[in-house]
């Protein structure tokens, strides 16, 4: 078995479980690469990113490039002195980073790859109507998540999983699926399948906001599943009107009712218990929304304090 030294690349509290296990295991992490600090808030404060936040914590060692082809980042990469790294949720590598190590340098990517390649696999795979996705390991190349498989985990995704709720499952599978990896790497057990790209490829690319805003128009189960792959983060919205009124409205949680009607499309219909939209084949029951300059908020909070006209609807 071969002493593995390793150097783990991510930004976002996803990578951090994965950081976590592999920093508790038998191998070494000798050196941590994240996002550079980047103001937030009104305060503009420098806010750290979850993995060095994580790397402070626990003394590993941390760069901060701006650059990865800057040459003093390259030779403190080099310094360290890795035989592998490690990659989740981080930025496309140069070749002469991944090409660094000894036993070069692996991802782990929340979708059954080939498909859903790109940067939001996880809400696309929801909004797609998917029933399963998982998590890949593999070598990264030239390309964006096109190498060569290693390792592949599935998961069932519940009718009611939200991207969030997804979210943490696969970061807790994905964190598994790299430490089985890593031990395959340090036992010179790896074999690699290579991806075959042919059919009808689903990608992940990045999510605008333009894909955000809710087509009524959609089959009831498209824009449910739209909702729920855009929640909690960026999350779907729509333009609410209410006589004179114009409210830009995000909206968290739903359910739906198949049933037919003669309401037209759009149509908010309000009681004291229950806020709902008409749409094709039954309604879409709003349950947690965020109104401008609000908090998110439960739906029965805000029908204690706002009413609704005959004529309000969405578009």
């Amino acid at each position: 078995m071969r002493k593995l030294k390793i150097v783990f690349m991510g930004t976002p509290e996803f990578a951090v479980t994965t950081l976590d296990t592999i920093n508790k295991s038998e191998h070494e992490v000798v050196g941590v690469i994240t996002a550079p600090d980047r103001p937030a808030g009104r305060g503009r404060k420098l806010n750290e990113s979850a993995v060095k936040q994580y790397a402070v914590a626990n003394n590993l060692p941390i760069l901060q490039p701006t650059n990865l082809k800057n040459e003093t980042f390259l030779a403190e990469l080099e310094a360290l002195n890795a035989n592998l790294q490690i990659v989740v949720a981080f930025r496309m590598l140069p070749k002469v980073v991944w090409q660094m190590p000894e036993y070069g340098t692996f991802n782990v990517h929340a979708s059954l790859l080939p498909n859903y390649r790109g940067a939001a696999p996880i809400n696309w795979a929801i909004i797609n109507g998917e029933a399963k996705t998982g998590v890949t390991t593999f070598f990264i190349d030239d390309k964006i998540d096109t190498g060569e498989i290693i390792l592949q985990n599935e998961i069932t995704i519940d009718s009611d999983d939200t991207a969030g709720i997804l979210h943490d499952k696969l970061m807790v599978l994905g964190a598994s699926l790299a430490l089985k990896t890593a031990d395959l790497i340090s036992m010179g057990k790896v074999n690699t399948t290579k991806q075959v790209f042919e059919g009808d490829m689903k990608s992940a690319y990045k999510i605008f906001k333009k894909t955000c805003k809710i087509d009524w128009d959609k089959p009831i189960n498209e824009i449910y599943n739209h909702i729920r792959g855009l929640s909690p983060y960026p999350t779907a919205n729509t333009t609410l009107i209410n006589n004179d009124e114009i409210i830009f409205l995000k909206i968290y949680k739903v359910s739906i009712i198949k049933e037919s009607h003669n309401y037209e499309i759009g149509k908010l219909l309000a009681t004291k218990k229950e806020l709902k939209i008409a749409v094709n084949s039954g309604f879409v029951i709003l349950e947690e929304i965020q109104l401008p300059g609000k908090k998110r908020m439960a739906v029965a909070a805000l029908l204690n304090g706002l009413k609704f006209s005959e004529n309000a609807k969405v578009r």
